[in-house]
């Protein structure tokens, strides 16, 4: 995209800022938006009514509206990164602002001046950033115009109209990778990777047809030893240093983050050797989500757990388990015994008798060679498309922020309706 820019510039006296078009004020954020409080909706809350706005957009209907009109929706604790642009009659929560828009500003113009406030240059509240109304309504914007706000309005509405459909066709793309990632596991766990091999009936209603040569085993007929992680006052345990604290936050499917995660002491781990980790044992997450599941990686040797399920490792391959773990094999038995509203969990002595369809040992390594490649290829293809969205939404918020400050002159091609 070449876009020119504006053929005179004056300093904003504004270090992020820097130059803008000469013809354009610097005005503070109050200019052209009034900003005003949200407001708590549980007392108000009804089946049907106005739609309740919070950072996400609307999730749920209250018998009154706080504003009837034309606003931008400003975030005052933990999203305030997300304006939103709204219109009509609306209720929006205590945990964001609406404001009124001034008569002389393009309210979509105000919403994307908005989407470039640098909020962490003004809120130091790392666990919940938050602004003032007084901080917000100070902030200094480069104010056009009004007929040059419509038209930089204009322009970015169909360009990132344009970004925002490709970023939609890159996360369709990603949703089909994972679901070929899943069903790849999934059927080489179940079926095996020859499909000429002679098939029998599991006895399972919802399995179905496993090849003839596999047993069906139950999880605990697999490994020595399954047992929970810590339980009682784990973060007692917590060290500034030491070996490698894993809880079910620091599991994803075959993998476990151990740059972020709790330190524990060793001579306290050495104590706890009920739950002590070695190479190749399993830890599968309870509580939060359910059976995920990874292997413990070397670097995780003499370390701990606390509130997950740790598999002992013992004749099996430790990567073949992994994937059935986090195939649908299991997983559909996860979801028959799992409880909670708020946070999703299982039992031990319910897992202990999952079903587990089991190749002899050579073709479990077999499996876990054939499956590791191909999820490899996959998880390649899903690195690429990631990038790309990440270098759409750069895309998308640099060309807001050039238009917004002046940096870039899009008037004549919001006439025109196309970008060079």
């Amino acid at each position: 995209m070449s876009l020119p820019r504006y053929s005179e510039y004056k300093d904003s006296n504004i270090e992020w800022l820097g130059e803008v078009p000469a013809h354009w004020e610097v005005a503070q954020l109050k200019r052209v938006l009034d900003i005003q409080n949200g407001a708590d909706h549980k007392s108000i809350e009804t089946d049907d009514g106005y739609p309740v706005i919070g950072s996400g957009g609307p999730f749920a209907y209250a018998s009154k509206f706080i504003y009837d009109g034309e606003s931008v929706l400003l975030g005052r604790k933990g999203t305030i990164d997300r304006p939103l642009h709204v219109t009509g009659k609306f209720w929006t929560v205590d945990t964001m602002y609406w404001t009124k828009i001034s008569a002389d500003a393009c309210g979509r113009f105000c919403y994307y001046a908005a989407l470039t406030i640098p909020f962490d240059f003004y809120s130091t509240n790392t666990a919940l950033p938050s602004m003032t109304k007084g901080v917000l309504s100070a902030h200094p914007i480069a104010l056009p115009p009004y007929d040059e706000q419509h038209a930089i309005a204009t322009f970015l509405d169909r360009e990132t109209a344009k970004i925002d459909a490709l970023i939609a066709e890159q996360e369709k793309l990603l949703a089909l990778l994972a679901e070929k990632r899943q069903a790849t596991i999934s059927h080489a766990v179940t079926r095996g990777l020859n499909p000429n091999v002679p098939m029998k009936d599991s006895g399972i209603s919802w399995l179905g047809a496993v090849p003839a040569h596999w047993e069906m085993r139950r999880l605990k007929a697999l490994s020595p030893a399954i047992t929970v992680g810590i339980v009682v006052n784990p973060s007692d345990y917590i060290s500034d240093a030491g070996l490698p604290f894993i809880y079910g936050g620091d599991i994803s499917e075959g993998h476990i983050s151990i740059t972020s995660c709790r330190r524990i002491d060793p001579s306290d781990s050495d104590k706890q050797a009920k739950t002590r980790l070695s190479p190749g044992d399993l830890l599968t997450v309870r509580v939060g989500a359910p059976g995920v599941t990874a292997v413990v990686p070397e670097e995780c040797a003499g370390g701990n757990c606390a509130s997950v399920m740790l598999i002992r490792s013992g004749g099996f391959n430790s990567n073949w388990l992994c994937y059935a773990m986090n195939s649908r094999m299991v997983r559909y038995q996860v979801e028959v015994v799992q409880y909670g509203a708020a946070q999703e969990q299982f039992n031990i002595g319910h897992a202990v008798n999952f079903w587990i369809a089991t190749p002899p040992r050579e073709e479990q390594d077999t499996l876990a060679a054939g499956i590791g490649k191909a999820v490899e290829r996959i998880d390649a293809l899903k690195g690429q498309v990631e990038q790309a969205i990440g270098l759409l939404r750069e895309r998308r918020s640099a060309l807001i922020s050039a238009a917004v400050s002046g940096k870039v002159d899009v008037r004549e091609f919001a006439l025109e309706g196309e970008v060079a």
